[in-house]
């Protein structure tokens, strides 16, 4: 069974990650979603909003692609997590040459770690390339419209959060 591990903080996820979601499902037979705790970024969203959000929009994209897409918080090294959910690749999306340059140093150290771990860069869909969670959530706390940017599930968690 190949198994794919897309890691992240997803705070919120957006439709950027859920492009790369839905471009990685059909190269793996079981997709799991690694939500980051990372209490240093200081998510908005509680480990327990973020994985019901996810959970919520990749339960419509599994009846699609056909694949087993799963939900793990890890608060671990990347490359353990990898290890513990049975990983043979993990993905990563591309937004910017400023991704890359982190991505890069990061894949060379997992490499170090576990060369037996494959990591799969996705280039983010032309029209997702500019978003990110941490501009989304600047737009909305500003009472900016980010309804082209998430689902209606996310963008209603949104409102409800800065009201």
């Amino acid at each position: 069974m190949r198994i794919g591990l897309y890691p992240g903080t997803f705070d919120p996820i957006t439709l950027g990650h859920i492009d790369i979601i839905r471009r990685a499902s059909p190269m793996v037979d079981r997709l799991v979603i690694g939500v980051a705790i990372n209490r240093d970024k200081g998510p908005l969203f509680s480990l327990e909003e973020r994985v019901a959000m996810i959970e919520a929009e990749c339960a419509k994209l599994s009846g699609q692609t056909g694949t087993e897409i799963v939900v793990h918080p890890f608060e671990n090294l990347l490359i353990d997590c990898a290890r513990d959910v049975g990983a043979q690749i993990i993905f990563r999306g591309l937004r910017a040459v400023a991704d890359f340059e982190y991505e890069f140093q990061m894949v060379g150290m997992n490499r170090r770690l576990d060369d037996s771990i494959e990591t799969v860069f996705l280039m983010a869909e032309a029209e997702h390339q500019a978003i990110a969670s941490k501009l989304v959530k600047e737009i909305a706390r500003l009472g900016g419209d980010v309804s082209e940017f998430v689902t209606p599930l996310v963008n209603d968690a949104l409102k409800e959060r800065f009201v």
